[in-house]
């Protein structure tokens, strides 16, 4: 059986806000199952977001991972994921590479949990990830250099730019944001 994979996450931090959003698209192989699935949850009473790309079953592994880091470490999301770095060291090989990502953030921070337990801060206010991403960072990073669009805005149109090229990505979105 084929993987479920192709989808867009992008992550945008401006004037105190942090959003992410997704598009809702599942598909398998070049066929699309279902167009309203939800990629992009807050967690940690609405305190964190989650976005997630990849291979289902191995993302929502990963997701119950850091819902119970930061349950664990009292929402301290810092700690939470390089919690997750060090968990991946002890796991047995075949499962250290899970086909994957994770964009996870609070109003302070933003970061990258990849599917073999890598942890990134990404150096500037954005991130993207998925079959799309290359289409919607390329917005975000110009949107958030040259205009003042709030980081909603810039999420929403990242996402769309994504969907006209991507065809793992359509547009119905879900977006959510804390500050």
């Amino acid at each position: 059986m084929e993987r479920l994979e192709g989808t867009t996450i992008v992550a945008v931090k401006r004037d105190g806000k942090t959003v992410i959003g997704g598009d809702s698209q599942a598909t398998m192989g070049n066929m699309i199952l279902k167009d309203s699935v939800i990629k992009v949850r807050k967690v940690y009473n609405d305190k964190v977001i989650v976005g997630f790309a990849g291979t289902v079953s191995e993302a929502f592994a990963m997701f119950r991972r850091i819902d119970g880091n930061l349950h664990k470490f009292s929402g301290n999301l810092e700690r939470a994921v390089v919690e997750i770095a060090k968990e991946w060291q002890s796991i047995e090989a075949p499962m250290r590479q899970m086909n994957a990502e994770l964009i996870i953030a609070n109003k302070d921070k933003l970061y990258l949990v990849m599917g073999d337990g890598n942890v990134v801060q990404p150096a500037d206010n954005m991130i993207s990830i998925g079959s799309g991403s290359v289409f919607a960072l390329g917005a975000a990073k110009a949107l958030l250099e040259n205009t003042k669009l709030g980081a909603r805005e810039i999420v929403e149109k990242s996402l769309k730019i994504a969907s006209t090229y991507c065809i793992y990505t359509n547009d119905h979105f879900n977006i959510e944001e804390v500050e």
